[in-house]
């Protein structure tokens, strides 16, 4: 059975789904997006997404579709009749289609914003095997544009990096910039010594993870110390644990980077107790 998803006020059968060939998402890239769980049935830091959202919208100075309502029920209603426990739910919103293409942005009185929605159905996703071994990651020049803390659907150097890693025999990558972690090429990047979380501190340089927000929050309840400045790879393979955040892996352990083992090569302790928190929390505030 095909999934129902939404497109510009209409619910419809994926294969009926169509957007212009004009559309700047498509053309420019020109869009922004979020990507939010779906934990038994309910929605993940759906508020914190749908803030994220505004922000990227008013960055780009990009005309929002529908109000945070009515995005909250268009999200509810694609989990429903998907028939979605455990998934994602795909937003995207781009400038639009004035019917040709042009560097110019149109005018948004004249030209309304695309809205797209989908869901992913992933039974089980909370017991991925890489959050019980962990996963390998290789280093790569951040070579993407300087506003990352923008979420916007310019992904392919992100897509390029994650092909890298893939033939490396790896999972991910770690961006570098000037000689110190950004962050993973779709997560937020973190070690772990002598105790103390080390992640780097908010900026244009990287994207304001939701998740990462709310792990960092949840260890400080617990009494866990968190600092929040930049690290290099070298720091980071001398570290006792490594992990990355993301609303579609949570917490996940990594035991290896660029072929050099972190720890004793296997999960610490400090990431899946931060993953099983994670969860934890995050399903008493599902909505």
């Amino acid at each position: 059975m095909s999934r129902t998803v939404y497109v510009n006020g209409e619910y419809v059968a994926e294969e009926d789904a169509k957007i212009s060939i004009f559309d700047r998402g498509f053309l420019m890239a020109d869009g922004v997006y979020e990507v939010t769980s779906v934990l038994g049935g309910k929605l993940i830091d759906f508020e914190g997404h749908s803030v994220r959202l505004q922000r990227s919208l008013s960055e780009l100075d990009m005309a929002a579709p529908v109000d945070m309502d009515e995005l909250l029920a268009i999200h509810r209603e694609l989990v429903k009749v998907n028939e979605i426990d455990d998934g994602l739910v795909y937003l995207q919103v781009t400038r639009g289609s004035d019917g040709d293409r042009d560097f110019v942005f149109p005018d948004p009185e004249k030209t309304p914003s695309t809205l797209v929605l989908f869901t992913q159905n992933k039974p089980g996703i909370t017991e991925s095997p890489a959050s019980k071994t962990g996963i390998k990651v290789i280093s790569v020049e951040d070579q993407r544009w300087t506003r990352r803390d923008i979420k916007t659907v310019q992904l392919l150097y992100p897509s390029m990096c994650k092909m890298m890693a893939k033939a490396a025999g790896c999972q991910d990558a770690w961006l570098v910039e000037d000689g110190k972690v950004t962050e993973g090429s779709s997560n937020n990047a973190y070690i772990v010594k002598d105790g103390k979380i080390i992640t780097r501190e908010i900026s244009n340089d990287i994207l304001n993870g939701i998740t990462r927000a709310a792990v960092l929050r949840f260890a400080r309840e617990a009494q866990m110390i968190v600092e929040e400045r930049s690290f290099t790879i070298e720091e980071a393979q001398q570290a006792d644990e490594a992990f990355v955040t993301s609303a579609t892996t949570f917490v996940l352990p990594v035991v290896e980077i660029d072929g050099a083992q972190i720890g004793d090569g296997k999960p610490g302790s400090v990431a899946p107790r931060l993953r099983e928190i994670y969860l934890e929390e995050s399903r008493k505030t599902a909505i």
